[in-house]
Parts: C-alpha cells; sequence; structure tokens
C-alpha cells in the first residue's frame, strides 16, 4: 500500500451495498411499470375483441387493419374501439386523481369524492334535467364538468378558511364531506319530488363505459391532458408533503400553491372522468395502494404507474362485466363495486397499508 494512504475497512463494502438497493429498487420499478405497459396492451385488445357478440379474432384483425365494412367491422370499429379508448382515458384519470387526494390529504382512504367532485358533478347533472330539461350525454357531460369544477373550488375555499390561509389535509377532508352531506340531501330532495329527474340521472349516475362514443371521449380529453401534466410535473413538490409541511418549506415549496396545483389537477381528472362516464367508485381508492407495492412511495414513479394500473383496472372490469351477463353486461361501475369493496377491505386488513 503507498504510503500515507488510509483505507477504512469495510468502507467499500458499505458503499457497495447501499448501491445494491437502490438498483434493486429502480429495476423493480422498471420491470412494474414495464408490466403493467404489457397488461395493458393486452386488456386493449382484449376490450376490442370480446363483448356481447362473439366475433372471430381472425374478423377483429381484419377489422383493425383491412376493414371491409361488415358488420363485425361496423362493431368494433364504431363501438369497441371508442369504448375501449374512453376507458384508457378514464381509468387512467382516476388512477392518477386517487393516488394525487391521497398524497395531498396524506390519508390513504381517500378518494377523488374526498373533495366533493362526484357530488358536485351529480348535483349539476340533476339541475341540468330538472330546470333545464337536458337528456343528452353532451349535455350531461358539461353540467358534470361544471359541478365538479364548482364543488372543487367550494372544498378549497372553505378548506383556506380555517384561519391558517392554507388548507390543510384535514380542513380539505372535513369541507369535501360537510358539502358532500349538502349536495346529496339536494340531489335526493329533487328526484324525489320528479320521477322524470330520477330516471334520467339513475342512467347517468350507474357509471359506465356503455352509450358512450367518440365525441364524448372528445371533449373531456383536453381537460384529462391538463390534469395529468399538471399532476406529474408535482410529484417532486408532493414528494416534499409527505415529509411534512415545515420540511417542504424548509426546502422551497409553496404549500400554498401546491395545494392548489393539486385541487386543480384532481379536479380536472376526476371532474373529466365523472362527467363522461358518471360516478365510478374503488379506481381512485384501490390503486395507489396496488402500486406502491413495487413503487414505493416516490411519487415521481407512484403517479404514472397509478395511471396505468388505474386504465388496466377500468379495463378488466368493463370486460368482466360484458362477458358475465351476456346477452346483457353488467355496468363497470358495478362490477367494480363487486370486486373492489372485498379487494380494499383486505387491504384495509393490511396493517402495512396504513404507512404511506
Amino acid at each position: 500500500m503507498a504510503a500515507g494512504t488510509t483505507q477504512v475497512p469495510g468502507a467499500g463494502g458499505a458503499a457497495t451495498g447501499r448501491a445494491r438497493p437502490r438498483r434493486s429498487l429502480r429495476t423493480r420499478r422498471l420491470t412494474g411499470l414495464g408490466l403493467l405497459v404489457a397488461l395493458l396492451v393486452l386488456v386493449v385488445f382484449a376490450s376490442i375483441a370480446l363483448g356481447t357478440k362473439v366475433i372471430p379474432f381472425a374478423h377483429v384483425w381484419s377489422a383493425l387493419w383491412a376493414p371491409t365494412g361488415t358488420e363485425d367491422d361496423i362493431v368494433i370499429r364504431s363501438l369497441r374501439i371508442p369504448r375501449t379508448i374512453l376507458g384508457v382515458a378514464v381509468g387512467a384519470a382516476l388512477g392518477l386523481a386517487g393516488a394525487l387526494i391521497q398524497g395531498h390529504t396524506r390519508n390513504p382512504l381517500a378518494d377523488p369524492g374526498l373533495l366533493g367532485v362526484n357530488m358536485g358533478a351529480a348535483f349539476f347533472v340533476v339541475v341540468g334535467i330538472y330546470v333545464f330539461g337536458v337528456t343528452t350525454l353532451f349535455g350531461y357531460v358539461w353540467f358534470a364538468f361544471a359541478g365538479a369544477m364548482v364543488a372543487s373550488a367550494a372544498v378549497f375555499a372553505l378548506g383556506a378558511a380555517s384561519g391558517r390561509g392554507s388548507p390543510t389535509p384535514v380542513t380539505l377532508a372535513l369541507a369535501g364531506a360537510a358539502l358532500t352531506f349538502l349536495l346529496s340531501g339536494l340531489v335526493s330532495a329533487i328526484i324525489l319530488i320528479d320521477t322524470d329527474t330520477l330516471d334520467a340521472y339513475r342512467f347517468w349516475n350507474v357509471g359506465s363505459l356503455a352509450g358512450r362514443d367518440a365525441s364524448i371521449a372528445g371533449q373531456v380529453a383536453p381537460f384529462l391532458v391538463v390534469g395529468a401534466l399538471i399532476g406529474l410535473a408535482s410529484a417532486p413538490a408532493l414528494n416534499a408533503l409527505s415529509l411534512g409541511e415545515d420540511v417542504a418549506r424548509s426546502l422551497g415549496q409553496s404549500v400554498r400553491r401546491t395545494r392548489f396545483l393539486g385541487v386543480v389537477a384532481i379536479t380536472l381528472l376526476a371532474g373529466g372522468a365523472t362527467a363522461a362516464c358518471g360516478p365510478i367508485g374503488f379506481v381512485g381508492l384501490v390503486v395507489p395502494h396496488v402500486v406502491r407495492a413495487f413503487t414505493g412511495p416516490d411519487y415521481r414513479w407512484l403517479l404514472p404507474a397509478s395511471g396505468l394500473m388505474g386504465a388496466v383496472l377500468l379495463l378488466t372490469a368493463d370486460i368482466v362485466g360484458r362477458l358475465v351477463a351476456r346477452p346483457g353486461e353488467l355496468q363497470v361501475g358495478i362490477v367494480l363495486a363487486l370486486i373492489g369493496a372485498p379487494f380494499f377491505i383486505a387491504l384495509v386488513r393490511r396493517r402495512k397499508m396504513m404507512a404511506i
């Protein structure tokens, strides 16, 4: 050994030991994302190929790449492909919104409905039906989205009125719960006094991808894209917030701005998804817990993985609903409630789930 050189015993081994877990975690994250992408491709093809009408795979392939105008081509290109595209967009939006709301509220049981998004959309849809006579999906979309925006803004304002100037996870949750109960009572009052409104509202409120054409996806796509970009860009700030507000401020993060942008992203994502398909539960609630198993708490990985997993889960539930009730179908909201509730109960029973 050269003179004057001092070697600390075990130093090289310790550095190597620290590097190995980091490489292992990164490999696990990349593998998980790769599997989710492959699974999404698989369920997209299954969504196009499977349904209440049995279509041979050869016809499916022909309809995708060399359509001839047959009945099978029309079913696939006019019904199943738009439905699949909408399912991917809505599922990804709900999964991403769920991860964002759980991060901003630091509540593992939170979902986008906590900000009053679902009930705000429902109230405006009921008002549109009862007061303005809206009867089309095109009309429902815009009333629902406006309701989601107004409800989220009200929740943020109420949460910020706590005296500290910045909404906290607790004040956001309390404000969201209070507004949800209020709007739920108003919705019940309106639909009980008008049966026509009740019939129309039930069609939208069940949560479904059926009957939605490409124009619905086109209407909500800009809002979903903007919401996704804001949400993904907020990942570093969410990582700082997860360490506590004081730590986040010491790292140069504006807690108030981060919360505000988070509410905007959640509203655009969950509001657009709810407007297009009606209230769909469990996606935003369950998905972040599933992907956290391989991403860990880092929101730079958790957010995109939640979007992919949300799309996979929603499309899978839609496929199951088409197959189990032939020649009819179960709406995706019903299927998710049937398979999501037991799954979430199992998650709650795991004590590790309570730590984000």
